[in-house]
């Protein structure tokens, strides 16, 4: 499984706690969030919000990259683009990262 971090960002006009139109927007989206995820397989391992940076962290995990590309395309996905600037990386776990470390440093 692949991990993806997505990174959200709003400006305080666009933050939902004040702005209907942003509500909507989010609403739709975490209403389908569940269904889209099984639909391509994805799975949300958790969320994170700081609510006085206007910044949210979520991270999934995908079988392949295809799968979360399709995933995040999906309308109600692609319409917080309309109010976040989206940031999407490709992530792994330090423990996954070590491991590599310690195989390279074992290389004569």
């Amino acid at each position: 499984m692949l991990t993806f971090l997505m990174i959200f960002k709003h400006t305080p006009e666009n933050c939902a706690f004040v702005n209907a139109r942003s509500a909507k927007i989010y609403a739709a989206a975490m209403s389908k969030q569940k269904e889209l995820e099984a639909k391509h397989g994805v799975k949300m391992v958790g969320g994170w919000n700081v609510a006085p940076e206007h910044l949210s962290v979520q991270v999934f995990e995908a079988p392949n990259f295809e799968a979360f590309q399709a995933m995040s395309m999906e309308p109600e996905i692609m319409a917080l683009s309309s109010v976040d600037t989206i940031e999407i990386k490709q992530a792994m776990a330090i423990e996954e990262a070590m491991q590599m470390v310690m195989q390279m440093q074992a290389k004569p």
